[in-house]
């Protein structure tokens, strides 16, 4: 077995000088001038700009309401609150995700249950969601993988069905659409990330989108320690000084520096979503006929953002392990990386009684897959590049 760190000398030099990250933002001149505006407004927090970023959003998705919040952690714990979870309350979601869609029902002190995944979306099963709902099941935690919707149309039914809420974690799926609506306009809450390696960024930030009033309300005052000056809200009021802490909320306040960047990405949104579209499509192409890997499936009337892009190896064919290839591309200075570690295989939710085994399809897929690069300022370049290195490890190993 050759040594995968030289795998770049089998055959020359990588097929790249300059090391290709998985994901980057995209910041120009636009952003910089709209955040140095925010910053010479007279409040750079819980200032006007914020409501503006919730109204452009909310009109994007095509919802009634927006409530930005300080990152998409804190607006999953807010959404989670709203839905009225609380202590031994059970929440459904998948285990194939980043930990805080999991870690926020344990924030109110409900229980994750965990169900697998479709293996052809990758997405959370509702065949499995529906064995596992019973008289605790509070909520449904559903999450966009990749930027493909979940199978929105049956999860509804079934949360209609139990009386139980639907929050969407669509970190991934900003632009996503299930048939003819877009994400953000379906679930009863829906949260988005603006991290910098999501479609467009706030440096940190998140936002719940909903149709419902008392939703919003709830939303509110939870990012706000419970707090509210609105006439409507108040038991009493005392003057126009005179506010109320009505609940025991936090500060996850989102600030106008990062709403007015969000802004001006927002500019920029459908021209992003267009680019990430053409390189998985370029990526589809070059790799659907590859027999060692599995091209992602796509949902027929669905549209996804693409957030990632993963292949699935089939090792038998290829008689090496995930590592030996993720090193390999590593080598020809591509960025791979691995979403996700199934979460209840990690030591905290171990120690919380959680075993391997728990979700087969979602571990076996953990064992195969590896994310390509994936990012609107990757130039065709760097997409050949991806392409190049790809066929070239995926070959070598396929041959020796």
């Amino acid at each position: 077995m050759p040594d995968n760190k030289k795998l770049a000398i089998h055959g020359g030099k990588p097929v790249r000088d300059v090391y290709l990250p998985y994901g980057k933002q995209w910041i120009d001149d636009d952003d910089i001038k709209a955040v140095k505006n925010a910053l010479n407004q007279d409040l750079i927090t819980t200032g006007p700009t914020i409501a503006q970023f919730e109204n452009t959003i909310k009109d994007f998705v095509g919802a009634t309401y927006a409530v930005a919040f300080a990152n998409g952690t804190a607006a999953l714990h807010a959404a989670c609150y709203a839905a009225g979870i609380k202590e031994n309350d059970e929440v459904i979601t998948t285990p194939l995700t980043f930990a805080a869609s999991a870690n926020t029902i344990l924030y109110v002190g409900g229980k994750p249950v965990f169900a697998d995944i479709d293996p052809k979306t990758y997405n959370i099963s509702s065949e499995s969601i529906k064995r596992l709902i019973n008289e605790r099941t509070k909520a449904i935690i559903t999450v966009d993988f990749t930027g493909q919707p979940v199978q929105y149309e049956k999860i509804l039914s079934l949360a209609e069905d139990y009386g139980i809420a639907v929050i969407a974690d669509a970190a991934h799926a900003l632009g996503a659409r299930y048939k003819k609506d877009y994400v953000g306009s379906i679930a009863d809450m829906t949260m988005f990330s603006f991290h910098p390696v999501k479609h467009i960024t706030t440096g940190e930030g998140g936002i719940i989108t909903t149709d419902d009033e008392d939703y919003d309300r709830q939303l509110r005052l939870f990012r706000s320690h419970g707090i509210t000056r609105e006439p409507r809200m108040l038991r009493k009021l005392e003057g126009a000084w005179y506010y109320e802490m009505q609940d025991l909320g936090y500060n996850y306040r989102m600030t106008d520096l990062q709403a007015a960047l969000g802004l001006s990405q927002c500019n920029k949104l459908k021209t992003f979503l267009t680019r990430r579209r053409q390189i998985a499509e370029k990526y589809n192409v070059s790799f659907k006929e590859i027999a060692e890997i599995t091209i992602p499936f796509q949902q027929q009337g669905c549209y996804s953002s693409w957030h990632l892009y993963i292949i699935r190896l089939h090792l038998e064919k290829l008689k090496v392990d995930r590592n030996t290839i993720f090193d390999a591309l590593k080598a020809e200075n591509i960025g791979v990386n691995v979403h996700y570690i199934p979460v209840y295989l990690h030591p905290y939710y171990q120690q919380l009684g959680y075993k391997k085994g728990l979700c087969l399809q979602a571990e076996q897929f953990y064992h195969d897959c590896i994310t390509l690069p994936l990012f609107p300022k990757m130039s065709d370049q760097d997409v050949d590049d991806v392409v190049a290195g790809v066929k070239k490890v995926i070959s070598y190993y396929a041959n020796h």
